[in-house]
């Protein structure tokens, strides 16, 4: 069944101090299917608006889940562009049946192989397979056995899948006699069994890196107090081309501040577009230019994702002192910026049919209201743009008097000067529901 679901606080939220979360809203199939040993797994399938053009599996952190921040905001960015994702819970972990304390790397590698196994039966085989921490150990250890994955990408993730056990190397010698220790990670209290300890001991990354055909971008934050920085470096070395190496700056392990996972997720979407074979379908009728969808990535302030099919995104923000965070145009900015392109396209159009020897044109655009505070004023005074043309080239005075002239005739120009029909409808609203 599709509904639509509202994210509210993950149940990994203790490790980030329950702090203000992004909480995009998309199309979701929730669902189960048979982890490595049969064990029910919780899956959220997040689906595009429009037309699907491929399918991503998500791979969480160690102990984390599937709803932390920067999975989910990468799961909403992609499925702006048409890819679907499939994020889910390791065995024992979230909402996933079983028992942590007997799982190991190679389950975590069985359950992704699992949840590629899914989707294939649903008919969306992924094409790019996404790993965060030790899950990105997992995916690269995964791919080579996926044989519909065409490209990797990798968070924070070790080069030693053992270089977990830093983080409860106390109790190493518990589990080792006892078989099974509780320790504490983050805020939250886990079982580790032997089994795990001795499989990630006796993991290594460095033949399935070798024996890699997909394409690979390793994301790591150089100060990263968790994962050092180390193990992207033999990652990347050790991985056959084409490879990337994408540095994460001053981001915590867990991408936990929303500019990070925003980062993160923009550099996966503008990356994997190149690898796979994203074709949208023919324009419905009535929009020869296709749709341009706006979605919200964070309610608590303005940030918008601005998409025209799989190929091209930008981001619509407002100033921090209007209470957005500055972090992309603003909607009259985008207006002008609509105004200013249709100009010098306009301008080299007719500039190349008459032989004009135009070097180079830009358009400088100004508006003078601020959307914020006009928003609702019915009684704001007109719109003013200014704007002014830069040409360049060993141009005649008549020629450039045409060129200012035909600047008038560009189609956004018109549509400014009469005005637009705008017709407004609502789209069906589906079931609100908890994750």
């Amino acid at each position: 069944m599709r509904r639509r679901l509202r994210l509210r606080s993950p149940p990994d939220a203790p490790i980030l101090g329950r702090r203000a979360v992004e909480r995009p809203i998309m199309p979701t199939d929730r669902f189960t299917f048979p982890g490595h040993d049969g064990h029910a797994l919780s899956a959220r399938l997040d689906l595009p608006e429009g037309p699907h053009l491929a399918t991503a599996l998500l791979a969480h952190c160690f102990t984390c889940g599937k709803d932390i921040v920067a999975a989910r905001r990468i799961s909403a960015r992609l499925a702006a562009m048409g890819i679907a994702v499939l994020r889910f819970d390791f065995t024992g972990l979230g909402h996933s049946k079983g028992e942590f304390a007997n799982t190991s790397f190679t389950s975590n590698v069985g359950d992704l192989t699992a949840a590629a196994e899914a989707l294939a039966a649903r008919g969306m085989a992924p094409s790019l397979l996404i790993g965060h921490s030790l899950g990105g150990a997992a995916a690269l250890r995964a791919a080579p056995e996926i044989d519909s994955i065409k490209a990797v990408v990798t968070l924070g993730a070790p080069f030693d899948p053992a270089h977990v056990l830093h983080n409860f190397d106390d109790a190493l010698d518990v589990i080792s006699e006892k078989g099974v220790a509780e320790v504490t990670l983050g805020t939250r209290r886990v079982k580790i069994g032997r089994g795990f300890v001795e499989d990630v001991r006796a993991e290594r990354l460095a033949p399935a890196l070798a024996g890699m055909k997909q394409a690979l971008m390793v994301m790591h934050a150089p100060r990263d107090a968790t994962v050092g920085i180390d193990n992207a470096t033999q990652i990347f070395t050790a991985a056959r081309h084409p490879k990337s190496f994408v540095t994460l700056d001053d981001a915590d392990h867990l991408l936990s501040r929303p500019e990070d996972a925003e980062y993160a997720a923009g550099v996966i979407a503008a990356w994997a577009d190149r690898y796979l074979d994203l074709r949208p379908p023919a324009p419905p009728p009535g929009a020869p230019e296709g749709v341009t969808r706006v979605s919200e990535a964070d309610p608590d302030g303005f940030l918008q994702d601005v998409q025209a099919g799989p190929h091209h995104h930008i981001l619509a923000d407002e100033p921090e002192s209007y209470g957005g965070t500055d972090r992309g145009l603003t909607p009259y900015q985008l207006v002008a910026a609509g105004l200013g392109a249709c100009t010098a396209m306009t301008i080299r159009m007719y500039a190349r049919r008459r032989g004009i020897a135009l070097d180079h044109v830009s358009v400088d655009v100004t508006h003078d209201r601020v959307h914020a505070q006009d928003a609702g004023n019915t009684n704001a005074p007109l719109d003013h743009f200014t704007r002014i043309i830069r040409l360049e080239g060993d141009l005649l005075p008549d020629e450039i008097e045409k060129l200012l002239q035909i600047a008038g005739k560009c189609p956004v120009h018109k549509s400014l000067e009469r005005g637009a029909t705008i017709i407004t409808t609502l789209a069906p609203m589906a079931e609100a529901a908890t994750p």
